[in-house]
């Protein structure tokens, strides 16, 4: 299968004041689809931190780089600026997807700021920050992200 990194974004889970929950959710999704978690980073919401998590696990050619945390409405909420910042193209049916599938359970889905876009030949996207949020909108999308993936990995056309 495909090569993943995970990014937990959270000021009060990268300073110990609790535990992070979301990572090791979305680490069970992905060992249970068969991906290769290559890493799990836990950081700051800090745009700069942020992209530069990015941009490294793109040049280690990491295929999907998934973020949970800082997609709402909180001024230190910047996931989706720092996705922006370093994606070259942006893939906007991936959160289009996940918030039209979180409608039906929610309808603060529609709060979302969750973007998602390709650099290099990783496959960016943002989840929400809580446990739950980011297993149902990951479960919503990953079918199609295989297919998505074999092309940006140059397997299929």
């Amino acid at each position: 299968m495909y090569s993943a990194a995970i990014i937990t974004v959270s000021d009060r889970a990268s300073r110990g004041i609790y535990e992070d929950k979301t990572g090791p959710a979305l680490v069970e999704i992905l060992n249970n689809a068969g991906y290769e978690i290559k890493e799990v980073l836990l950081i700051p919401d800090e745009k700069e931190q942020i992209e530069e998590a990015f941009i490294q696990l793109a040049e280690k050619k990491i295929a999907l780089i998934l973020s949970a945390g800082g997609t709402g409405f909180s001024p230190r909420d910047v996931t989706p600026e720092a996705t922006i910042a370093v994606c070259q193209r942006m893939v906007p049916g991936i959160p289009e997807a996940m918030r039209a599938a979180s409608l039906r359970i929610t309808p603060r889905a529609m709060l979302s700021r969750a973007a998602a876009g390709i650099r290099d030949r990783s496959l960016i996207v943002n989840l929400p920050g809580s446990p739950k949020g980011a297993r149902e909108n990951l479960e919503a999308v990953l079918p199609a992200l295989e297919h998505g993936l074999a092309v940006l990995c140059g397997e299929r056309e």
